[in-house]
């Protein structure tokens, strides 16, 4: 049965049915807790409990880690953009952990940035380390998939897109929203991957709403590849890819063609000047909720909830 982790500043805790029990560990990572699992199934049973809705929630994951996410990963995202799923390959990219945030923190959009776009997506939580070259099976995925948290892959567009490069682009402080809770999932809890339904509002607006059956690459492939170069701790982020929905539009095919022949400045310049009519973009003030959870709520991994603001 999945046990749902919640983080403050100076605790670690298990949501019950009566409310949230403290886990007595001296564990200060995720990836501490994580090997702590006796406490964890402890304070699961715990009898005193405190109101959820008592604490002031921050990140259950922890940095410094790593965090690894995953490129256009569903078949609705791709077709959005003009791409077809069958030919995109599995790649990945890196964020820095220093843009990892609470789960009712404030988004700060930098200065320099105006188009600032949001991406719901599932994180995978390390449980435990994955060295280069690592065997992952179907049988043994679970291993090393210790649970699975809420997250939102904020995106600069107009930095990501004319230097062809997403670090930058995606790893300023805040850019990673993460939580309310680190759901702690069985072997045949993660069977039901599939069944998860990503769902981000913008306003009390539905602005992306998909399960993970549109997803192209699944863990175990994922992590099949990822282990080719790659080690992952535990406590490490894998962010997993966002559906069809978010703000960025992709030019129609006969504008993209003739885009292709402009000087990169003015294709650039013209394309900016269009997309700064796109309201979808996040504004000052903006609230964004974001959940993942299965239709009949066996799995859920709570509701972030966060605020755009503009420095």
């Amino acid at each position: 049965m999945s046990i749902s982790v919640l983080r403050t500043s100076d605790a670690w805790w298990v949501s019950t049915p009566t409310g949230a029990a403290k886990v007595d560990t001296a564990a200060t990572t995720t990836g501490q807790l994580l090997a702590d699992r006796q406490a964890i199934r402890a304070a699961s049973a715990g009898a005193e409990v405190v109101p959820v809705e008592s604490l002031s929630l921050v990140s259950p994951v922890t940095a410094p880690c790593r965090v690894v996410a995953q490129m256009t990963n569903f078949a609705s995202h791709v077709k959005d953009s003009g791409g077809d799923p069958a030919t995109v390959p599995l790649t990945f990219f890196r964020k820095t952990s220093g843009s990892i945030s609470g789960p009712h923190d404030d988004v700060i959009r930098p200065p320099h940035v105006r188009l600032l776009d949001y991406e719901v997506e599932i994180g995978l939580v390390f449980g435990r380390e994955m060295p280069v070259g690592s065997e992952i099976t179907e049988a043994n995925v679970a291993d090393y998939i210790a649970g699975l948290v809420v997250t939102n892959d904020i995106s600069a567009r107009d930095v990501q897109l004319p230097k062809t490069q997403f670090y930058e682009a995606k790893s300023y402080p805040t850019f990673t929203p993460v939580g309310p809770a680190l759901v702690l999932l069985e072997a045949d809890e993660l069977k039901r991957f599939t069944d998860l339904r990503l769902r981000l509002w913008v306003n009390g607006g539905l602005r992306q709403d998909m399960t993970v059956a549109d997803m192209i690459y699944r863990p175990l492939e994922t992590l099949r590849v990822l282990t080719g170069f790659q080690r992952m701790d535990a406590g490490d982020l894998l962010l997993t890819g966002t559906p069809v929905g978010t703000a960025i539009s992709a030019p129609a095919k006969p504008v993209e063609i003739i885009g292709s022949l402009l000087p990169p400045a003015t294709k650039w310049k013209l394309f900016f000047k269009s997309q700064a009519k796109n309201m979808k973009y996040l504004h000052d003030g903006d609230v964004i909720e974001a959940t993942v959870c299965t239709d009949d709520g066996a799995i859920d991994l709570g509701r972030q909830r966060t605020t755009v603001r503009y420095r």
